[in-house]
């Protein structure tokens, strides 16, 4: 039954003997909604659930029917539902890709794939491919390093076996789908290599020189690269038109987006074959164009120097992990940033230096952090500090390195910052964020607004029930987020400037969801 999470037939159904007392029963309802206030924050649905069926037992079943009905009917009219079903098309509708998928092209049968670099992403990516009956070859550069590949795969899939989701039988088999190799000779017959080496520009060029030289003609040649220009990887072969990013995100085996990424160059065909594979991989896959830090990462690269430039004009830090985290966000900036590590952080922060400079917050306080030996969670001090068991405190440390980045950067406290109100601290993080997605927009890396909401739930863990960054910037108004950016780009700088597309909108009215202009399209 309901309460035990067992299937209970015929007969045994109509015993009374197993129902509590009432009092038994509204413990057992209180204990429900104490941890759906914990989990689900911000939405009235799971609470309303509990009292239908506190209804159906207080009083009896048909009063309890009655409750759902009208609760129902409601819940039908409500915001939350709206954001839900949008994200619900928009899942459906992502890999419709206008110029790409309505050509009549058919997939290819992909059943060897590569991968490079057996790390925490690669072994990630192993570890999905080989659950979802891929034959799977993975190469790293030694046997140490091969090895310690191999047994994350194991470890990930162990972790199936203690959750009760695999048998030990099964996880043999599915272990046997995997060969490792520390040359490229295995890779003369394989449909697709993934690349998943650590950022590094020049080896991953050395790299894909080496894949052209050994891989079949009609093989893909596809990097998890996270921000690098595709092209610039590509330059130094001739296969331009097989390069396409396959960007999983960490760790890949869990995480459900895929982002594909195409340049000018990549054959529709290609993109096509790797729709396929993602959806048999069970992910969802969401097509955009080339550029530093492609959809997701582009979008929310304004999302941590927000939060950086707030926190050195005097904003604890801490407050606004909380305040994005009660927005529903699963974790706020800081600790983000700790559980991916500085090294992570700061190769992706120079990316985007390089590339929008124009834009960029350049803050000297994660360096200054790393300099001290504190990379986040991996050495048990960030941004927060960590105990052998992984406990999560704040660190009143922290304050010293904040003042010696301010003194670098040349600011001052501002006082309004320090007492901040927590929408405030969530408009100052998310508007930016808005503004970037418009650029994307306006640029065609992306030609549905809906592709970059899904992309920010699936990704980057938006909360679906506000329905992805454009959905519920338009709850607010563009005119509303162009008035407030605009504010506080006179303050602060141009890092908050709001851009021609959002100024544009702001200006006729017109919502940031609806189409962008498909002829700027870069898919």
């Amino acid at each position: 039954m309901m309460l035990t999470s067992k299937a209970v037939e015929g007969t045994e159904a109509c015993r009374t003997d197993r129902l509590g007392s009432l009092d038994e029963t509204r413990k057992i309802l209180n204990f429900a909604r104490s941890q759906v206030k914990n989990q689900a924050l911000n939405v009235k649905h799971p609470l309303i659930c509990i009292d239908v069926v506190e209804e159906g037992i207080i009083s009896d079943p048909r009063a309890g029917l009655w409750k759902e009905a009208k609760e129902s009917q409601q819940l039908q009219k409500s915001y939350t539902t709206k954001c839900l079903v949008h994200i619900f098309f928009a899942q459906r509708g992502a890999s419709k890709v206008p110029g790409i998928t309505d050509r009549g092209l058919m997939p290819r049968q992909v059943n060897k794939i590569a991968i490079l670099g057996g790390g925490i992403m690669g072994s990630g990516i192993v570890t999905a491919l080989i659950l979802n009956n891929y034959s799977v070859i993975l190469k790293e550069v030694n046997e140490k390093y091969l090895h310690a590949g191999i047994r994350r795969v194991k470890a990930n899939l162990e972790s199936h076996v203690k959750k009760g989701k695999m048998t030990e039988e099964k996880l043999e088999r599915t272990m046997s789908r995997l060969s490792g190799v520390l040359d490229y000779e295995s890779f003369r017959n394989v449909d697709l290599v993934i690349e998943a080496v650590i950022e590094d520009v020049s080896l991953k060029q050395q790299i894909f020189v080496e894949l052209e030289k050994y891989c079949p003609p009609y093989c893909i040649l596809a990097s998890n690269t996270s921000t690098i220009d595709l092209t610039i990887i590509g330059e130094r072969t001739r296969s331009l038109d097989r390069i396409v990013g396959a960007h999983f995100f960490s760790p890949a085996h869990v995480m459900p987006l895929l982002e594909i990424v195409c340049t000018r160059h990549t054959s529709p065909q290609v993109v096509v074959d790797l729709l396929n594979v993602g959806k048999k991989m069970k992910k969802i896959p969401v097509v955009v164009g080339n550029c530093t830090g492609f959809a997701v990462n582009r979008m929310f690269f304004p999302y941590t120097q927000a939060a950086l430039l707030l926190v050195e004009r005097g904003t604890n830090p801490y407050r606004i992990d909380n305040a994005i985290t009660k927005f529903g966000m699963p974790m706020g900036p800081f600790r983000l940033a700790d559980l991916v590590g500085f090294g992570v952080a700061i190769a992706a922060g120079m990316q985007f230096v390089e590339n929008f400079p124009e834009r960029t917050y350049k803050s000297m306080l994660i360096p200054i952090l790393q300099e001290d030996k504190r990379a986040g969670e991996s050495t048990n001090k960030g941004f927060y500090q960590y105990d052998q068991r992984r406990k999560v405190t704040p660190d009143p440390d922290l304050e010293k390195y904040i003042e010696k980045a301010r003194s670098i950067s040349g600011v001052t406290v501002d006082h309004k910052l320090v007492n901040i109100a927590e929408d405030d601290i969530v408009e100052m993080i998310f508007f930016p964020v808005v503004n970037e997605a418009c650029r994307i927009l306006a640029e065609g890396i992306a030609v549905k607004a809906a592709d970059l909401d899904i992309a920010a739930v699936m990704g980057m863990g938006f909360p679906p029930y506000r329905g992805g960054v454009l959905f519920w910037a338009d709850s607010l108004g563009s005119k509303h987020i162009c008035s407030r950016l605009d504010e506080w780009s006179k303050m602060y700088g141009d890092f908050f400037k709001p851009c021609p597309y959002l100024a544009e909108r702001a200006a006729k009215g017109i919502t940031l969801s609806s189409s962008a202009d498909q002829a700027n399209s870069r898919l």
